[in-house]
Order: structure tokens, then C-alpha cells, then sequence
């Protein structure tokens, strides 16, 4: 299947037949458009931190075993925040997306074999949401955490690390494999693609 095949709408086959040429020309391109915006710009969310301190990540790739970690911090930072604005307009859409793919399928592996364990639920931390953290919290929520110590809020708080990493590496794995798609830089001005 190519690009081409994924964007058409053989009119013969559809129930509206009409709606070919939108669905070709604008509601498919947009939407993967958009969604390739959304994906380089949460990749630059989350590498602003790490551009702002680049070297801020040392000990925690070296604890991946990515040495020297002076390197890879550097590195991760540019990848995620440069990488993300060129997803984000589609340019160099596949090699970026591809290194990008790779960096969020370590996350996720980092995630699901480094659960957040019960440490995180310091007993100051615990104290603190039953007496202030009506602020922070609904009442309903604090309720809850109060209940089992906030051992039901770190499962969620695990699993929605695991689902959003596992998101973020397939859409990256997307644009990787298909591109940017003709609502790109990489299509629209410089006309040639990886």
C-alpha cells in the first residue's frame, strides 16, 4: 500500500460517492496533518526542559547504559526539541520521526520495567494531600488516595505513563514509515522525501 492508496477513495466504493474528493483532498491530508503537528509539538514540550538544561540528563542515560552521557543528554534535548518543530512542519519528517520512534520506545521500555514504586508515596507526601491538598485535589480524590494509602493513584499514574509513551512511539512510528504527507515541507517545497 503507498501513500497514494492510503489518501484515495475509489468513488465506486464508497456509500456517499461525492465525498471522494473532500475525503482525498482535504479531511484525510488534514487530519494527518494535524496529527503530525500534535505529535512534533508535544516532542517540543517535552524537550523545552531539556534545551534549557542540556546536560540536566547525564546520569540518567548513563543509567541506561548510553555513555558518555554528556553526549546523549545533548542529544535527547535537540532530538525531541529541534526534531519535534521539524515533525511539526513535515521536514526531514521520516529519518527525524524514525529517530524519535526509537528515543519514545526506550521511554516506554523505561517506564514498564522502572514502575514507579511506592518511595513516591513518601508519608509527607501522603500527609500533605490530607491535610492541604484540597487544592490540588478534588475532595473526591483526596478521599480515594486516603483509602489505600495512594497505592490505586500510582497504578493509574503508572499506566498512563506506559499508554501515552506507547501512543507517542506509534505515531512517530507512523510518520516514519509514511512521511509527512502532502501537507509537508518535506512534499510541498522542497518536492522530494526520504
Amino acid at each position: 500500500m503507498t501513500m497514494t492508496d492510503l489518501f484515495h477513495n475509489p468513488r465506486e466504493k464508497m456509500i456517499l460517492p461525492f465525498m471522494g474528493a473532500f475525503y482525498d483532498k482535504v479531511a484525510q491530508p488534514l487530519a494527518w496533518a494535524g496529527f503530525r503537528v500534535m505529535i512534533g509539538l508535544a516532542l517540543v514540550y517535552e524537550g523545552w526542559p531539556k534545551i534549557q538544561a542540556p546536560l540536566a540528563q547525564v546520569a540518567f542515560v548513563e543509567n541506561l547504559h548510553f555513555y558518555p552521557g554528556w553526549l546523549w543528554s545533548p542529544l535527547l534535548a535537540v532530538m525531541q526539541f529541534v526534531g519535534g518543530f521539524a515533525i511539526a512542519v513535515g521536514l526531514l519528517t521520516r529519518p527525524i520521526a524514525l529517530a524519535n520512534t526509537v528515543m519514545l520506545a526506550i521511554t516506554w521500555w523505561f517506564h514498564h520495567s522502572h514502575p514507579y514504586g511506592a518511595a513516591i508515596l513518601t508519608p509527607e507526601g501522603l500527609a500533605f494531600l490530607k491535610s492541604g491538598g484540597q487544592a490540588n485535589f478534588t475532595p473526591a480524590g483526596i478521599a480515594k488516595v486516603a483509602v489505600d494509602g495512594g497505592s490505586a493513584f500510582l497504578v493509574q499514574v503508572q499506566e498512563k505513563a506506559e499508554m501515552l509513551s506507547i501512543i507517542w512511539t506509534g505515531g512517530a512510528g507512523l510518520y516514519a514509515a509514511f512521511g509527512g504527507g502532502s501537507w509537508s515541507v518535506d512534499r510541498c517545497m522542497l518536492k522530494k522525501e526520504f
